[in-house]
């Protein structure tokens, strides 16, 4: 289950890891929630592009959805046989832009939360699936789901599953709409518990309305990596603005 996350490098450091040709600005933003514009990197004619996508998965098929479940996650070892993700597994994957992600641990009643980064403190390839939801209208929405995996060694402390985190040699093997589902999806074990850092974080971050830098500090154990830059204004965009 990943169900919050963060966004807190330079667009630049973004684009030069990913490589896209798009220019896009945006603001730092640490507590992403479902249904929120997010991010990805998408494969187009063989060339990487920057979209912004609604988190939340709206199969094709669907025709109201009201009354359908919100799918932000999306089971690797499933993805290849549920109505809702086959056709996206197999055409239309994608990589969520983020540099750390948050899980809760349970105790007794309480839930703790921790936030996860990669250790080098760089960009965290979170791999996803895509789909293109057309309206009775002929209005279009482009909506996605992260995929998960079986936690690794570290994540196992709190939770049973974490998002796939893909490495940066698979990225072309992820995206490439003319790969086989099986190679794609052979790629989607669990990070190594080398790569991540964890830390337990304030509870602030339970509350989708705070989004400040403070909800990646740590209220005990490790350091996190350095702190996310100021950024400028975002501009305008066709599917919506990312924040």
């Amino acid at each position: 289950m990943c169900g919050r996350y963060a966004v807190t490098l330079a667009p630049e450091v973004y684009r030069a890891f990913y490589g896209y040709e798009d220019q896009p600005n945006f603001p730092p933003r640490f507590n992403i929630a479902p249904t929120q514009p997010v991010a990805v990197v998408v494969s187009d004619g063989g060339a990487r592009r920057f979209r912004l996508m609604r988190w939340g998965f709206l199969p094709g098929w669907v025709k109201e959805p009201k009354g359908f479940p919100l799918l932000i996650n999306a089971r690797s070892e499933t993805v290849a046989e549920k109505p809702a993700f086959r056709a996206a597994a197999r055409r239309r994957r994608c990589v969520f832009l983020a540099d750390a992600f948050f899980e809760w641990r349970r105790d007794g009643a309480e839930k703790i939360p921790f936030a996860i980064r990669m250790r080098d403190g760089g960009p965290m390839p979170v791999a996803g699936l895509w789909e293109t939801w057309s309206d009775p209208q002929s209005g279009e929405l482009d909506t996605a789901a992260i995929v998960t995996t079986d936690a690794n060694g570290l994540l196992a402390a709190i939770h049973d599953r974490m998002p796939v985190i893909l490495q940066p040699d698979d990225l072309d093997a992820w995206l490439d709409p003319e790969a086989r589902i099986e190679e794609a999806l052979a790629l989607t074990r669990p990070c190594e518990p080398e790569r991540l850092t964890m830390f337990e974080v304030s509870r602030r971050v339970n509350r989708v309305a705070n989004d400040d830098a403070s909800l990646l500090e740590p209220v005990a154990g490790e350091a996190p990596v350095p702190a996310a830059r100021k950024a400028k204004p975002p501009e305008e965009s066709g599917q919506g603005s990312l924040f």
